[in-house]
């Protein structure tokens, strides 16, 4: 059984145990539980009620943090003439075709997201089985696959996050850094949930989010109030 580090411990005195936070009260206390060395992530995890296993309950999409993630996006384009062209003065770090594909057949992948333009989707399905468990399959729901190859280079750069409900109806995702200030972070937050809250489907019955929580990369959680996060559209 693990036991928590002293570190951890001190931090857990700050959290008031069994409470709920409402947003502005969530973002002040988890600026207070930065402890690492390295400007730690804000993470959102949300509980969704919903059966991904049904293709109507599916939620999946993107959306461009106002404030950014705070991260570096190394971001390849896989595109051909005056797309690749575009990708390049958009400022993608890599951009290539048939010899970009074989190095990611190699393992060679030295980005973060990767986006195609339509007719070389048949290209890209020939190493699926090496981008998909990784999460960089290119998909038309995060914009990833489009022919405005420019405008998808311009919003993974400015912070683009990619969100999808996982097998047991959980949403994680990282919306900024610890050293964002407050206001950043709030938009951040409420940018992301609304998104989340736009692509509830319509199958979906009940209460949409179960639970949902802040946290920093190494830091307790801080229980959100769910019906709030429901309420921001």
């Amino acid at each position: 059984m693990s036991k928590n580090t002293k570190r951890f411990q001190e931090l857990l005195k700050k959290v008031e145990e069994n409470k709920i936070y409402n947003l502005s009260e969530a973002i002040d206390t988890i600026k207070t539980l930065a402890s690492a060395k390295f400007d730690e992530t804000v993470e959102i995890a949300l509980k969704l009620n919903v059966d991904p296993r049904h293709a109507d309950q599916m939620v999946r999409g993107s959306v461009v943090l106002p404030a950014g993630t705070g991260k570096k996006v190394r971001v390849a384009v896989i595109a051909k003439d005056a797309k690749a062209d575009e990708a390049k003065a958009a400022g993608a770090d890599i951009v290539g075709a048939e010899d970009f594909v074989d190095d990611i057949a190699k393992g060679i992948m030295n980005f973060d997201v990767l986006i195609a333009t339509p007719n070389l989707m048949g290209l890209v399905g020939k190493v699926g089985r090496i981008l998909g468990p990784k999460g960089l399959m290119p998909n038309p729901k995060t914009g990833t696959v489009t022919m405005d190859v420019a405008q998808a280079v311009n919003n993974a750069k400015s912070g683009q996050v990619n969100f999808r409900v996982d097998k047991q109806g959980n949403i994680h995702a990282g919306l900024g850094k610890v050293s964002f200030s407050k206001e950043q972070l709030n938009e951040n937050i409420s940018t992301f949930i609304k998104a989340i809250n736009k692509h509830k489907p319509a199958a979906a019955k009940g209460r949409y989010v179960k639970s949902a929580s802040l946290s920093l990369t190494m830091s307790p959680s801080v229980a959100l109030d769910a019906q709030e996060i429901m309420d921001l559209k």
